[in-house]
């Protein structure tokens, strides 16, 4: 890795200015430019920063400049009383990409599930996002096989939620 070794930790409020802004970069990383971006990405970091959304955000930093994120909850039922450690997202700034943070990252969430007693941490992958599979096979982390991932969004949660099991087939 270029430079001093990052530095990782749990987001809190001293960290709210560098929080919105790296997860500003994501989002307009995955979904383009809006202009909204910048006012979801602060009530997002707002969210995360509460304490009520059930979600940890954890910051790699170097030289005091925020470099990636990943969010993360402990799970219940799991196979021990202090659950799973589950992450919904990381990502990495371009300008700190190929450096092998994503691989410190990584190790540092594993030992963050041990130290909260996890003893699993599990993650998704998008399955046409081939670079970030690549990656999660280059940890030599199993593949969920028996598991299929399902999700209800938009006007179909709506429907869903409102009338029961829709006619036609579920969009995504």
């Amino acid at each position: 890795m270029t430079g001093s070794h990052p530095e990782f930790r749990v987001a809190a409020d001293r960290d709210r200015e560098a929080l919105a802004t790296i997860l500003l970069e994501a989002n307009q990383h995955y979904w383009g430019s809006d202009t909204q971006a910048s006012e979801m990405t602060a009530r997002a970091a707002e969210a995360l920063l509460s304490g009520g959304s059930g979600c940890q955000a954890i910051l790699a930093f170097r030289a005091g400049a925020a470099l990636g994120f990943a969010t993360v909850s402990i799970l219940h039922p799991a196979p021990s009383e202090h659950g799973t450690l589950f992450m919904k997202d990381l990502f990495i700034s371009a300008d700190a990409r190929g450096q092998g943070l994503g691989t410190l990252f990584m190790r540092f969430l594993a030992q963050h599930a041990i130290e909260l007693g996890c003893h699993r941490f599990d993650w998704t992958a998008e399955s046409d996002n081939p670079r970030a599979i690549a990656f999660y096979d280059d940890l030599a982390a199993s593949r969920v096989r028996e598991k299929v991932y399902f999700r209800f969004s938009g006007a179909d949660l709506r429907a869903f939620a409102e009338h029961g099991v829709p006619d036609g087939p579920a969009s995504s």
